[in-house]
């Protein structure tokens, strides 16, 4: 049977590496389901009776009542094909509250080469080869791209929690541990009062906040352009970490699965007025940021703020250079309100700022991590270079790639790079080819050997990613700023 790693049936099966047999066909039959927000992609290997039937049959037995599990213990698909199906699932179907599947979304269709297909529509059959063998492959997309903003986020979280609740609890458990004896665990777990929870919420947000604040896991290891919640929890466990908003969403995600009220806040720099919220729902309604610069900068960077008895505690646990910020009571208000609003002083990486942080109306935040996680194809590219996160930041180092054409290109890049610093004092070592080759490089990859790695095997997939967008045959070195000033 063919190999099935690669993303199409067309060329292999994406369905891992495993093996599938036909149920005695004569050539084996899949289904294809891509999901055309997000690229998600699963094969099913298919039996006779499941070859002639309608969308609205295919719908119901393999994406409504889909037994997931048996299906990759019987190798009909690959715990890969599986994971992409259970998260197309969360997408294509409303959620209940408890995270229960109810109807598809409205305006979700599914087309087959380029023709959409109505409920009691056949899909056809198409003979192609993978690896050389033959097989038979009915490849459906999924277009959600009508289905606007319809994410119920407490189901969502919910389901996401039940998915693996074990997993989660450990996380959690052994993020108290990591700070209070097994029997002070326990009573924290319980939640027994204001202090337990603040002191609960406290372990969690630092465990988050000492993870890697990093873009390389986006064009490396799963490569995952915008995680989730949880999936941002698992590639914290792998020893990885996120950007802000997804650490953000990894506490929000844990936290409400113990019935702890929080809500988002919005921050960025030196923007003390309140967020223009109708100019904000505007750029997440037509998707047009031209001339929209000032009003971005309200949603530059994300944090939490918790109800706990009455009491707010304002919680930012981001880290990338950004303080930990656990601000209770009184102090929680200063940079809330805006009599004598309070700023948090901030060196992300190369110029100093203050952040200011803002109350909003949730469904705004919520509706900003739907579109970056679904509605933004670049998000991936629009964090690394748009918004100047590049690869990796600590206290040390900033890692960045320097994306060029020509030797030109280069060299105009790099002055400016040049520029910036020494108006810094920072030290910069830049390569013109991919490589951490250089004192600052070097010293990353003595004392944080896996980043290094991580960041060195990042090249192909930014590249590939990026020529998509911007046009072919882009090459690429790396810049490494020392955050530690020279003066």
């Amino acid at each position: 049977m063919a190999s099935m790693a690669d993303p199409s049936l067309t060329e292999k099966l994406p369905v891992g590496n495993d093996q599938c047999t036909g149920h005695g066909q004569n050539i084996p039959s899949f289904l294809q389901l891509t999901d055309k927000l997000t690229d998600r992609r699963c094969a099913i290997l298919l039996e006779d009776g499941d070859l002639n039937l309608t969308i609205t049959e295919t719908v119901d037995r393999f994406l409504r009542r889909c037994p997931i599990d048996r299906f990759v213990q019987e190798r009909r698909m690959s715990a890969e094909s599986g994971e992409a199906l259970r998260a197309i699932q969360d997408d294509y179907f409303m959620l209940s509250v408890t995270g229960q599947l109810m109807r598809p979304v409205p305006g979700v269709a599914i087309e087959q080469q380029g023709t959409y297909l109505d409920g009691t529509d056949q899909p056809r059959m198409a003979r192609v080869m993978a690896d050389g063998i033959p097989i038979q492959v009915i490849d459906l997309t999924i277009d959600r791209t009508n289905g606007g903003y319809t994410r119920n986020w407490p189901g969502f979280h919910r389901r996401r929690w039940h998915r693996d609740q074990d997993h989660f609890g450990d996380f959690v458990r052994n993020a108290i541990e990591s700070v209070h004896p097994t029997s002070r665990a326990e009573g924290l777990m319980a939640l027994e009062s204001p202090q337990d929870c603040t002191e609960f919420v406290r372990c969690i947000a630092r465990k988050i906040w000492e993870a890697d604040f990093e873009s390389y896991s986006r064009f490396s290891g799963i490569k995952r352009k915008y995680r989730t919640g949880d999936e941002t929890v698992n590639n914290i466990s792998a020893g990885a970490g996120g950007i802000c908003s997804e650490k953000v969403q990894a506490l929000k995600f844990l936290t409400d699965a113990y019935g702890l009220e929080s809500s988002y806040v919005l921050s960025g720099p030196d923007v003390p007025a309140p967020p223009p919220e109708d100019k904000l729902r505007e750029l997440l309604d037509t998707f047009d940021f031209r001339f929209a610069k000032r009003y971005m900068q309200y949603w530059q960077h994300l944090a939490l703020v918790y109800n706990l008895d009455g009491i707010e505690l304002l919680v930012d646990a981001t880290n990338g250079n950004i303080p930990f910020l656990f601000a209770h009571g009184a102090e929680a208000s200063r940079y809330l309100d805006y009599a004598d609003k309070k700023a948090l002083p901030v060196r992300m990486a190369i110029y100093p700022e203050r952040f200011y942080y803002h109350r909003v109306t949730q469904p705004l935040v919520q509706d900003l991590y739907f579109a970056m996680e679904q509605f933004i194809p670049e998000i991936d590219l629009v964090q690394v270079f748009d918004n100047e996160l590049g690869l990796y930041i600590d206290s040390n180092v900033f890692v960045t790639p320097l994306v060029y054409e020509n030797d030109d290109d280069y060299e105009t890049q790099k002055s400016d790079y040049v520029r910036t610093c020494e108006s810094q004092a920072l030290p910069l070592e830049i390569t013109h080819s991919w490589g951490l080759d250089t004192p600052l490089g070097r010293d990353l990859q003595e004392h944080r050997p896996v980043v290094a790695q991580a960041i060195l095997e990042s090249e192909e997939h930014l590249l590939s990613r990026y020529d998509y967008f911007e046009g072919p045959q882009h090459q690429a070195g790396l810049a490494v700023i020392g955050l530690r000033s020279t003066q």
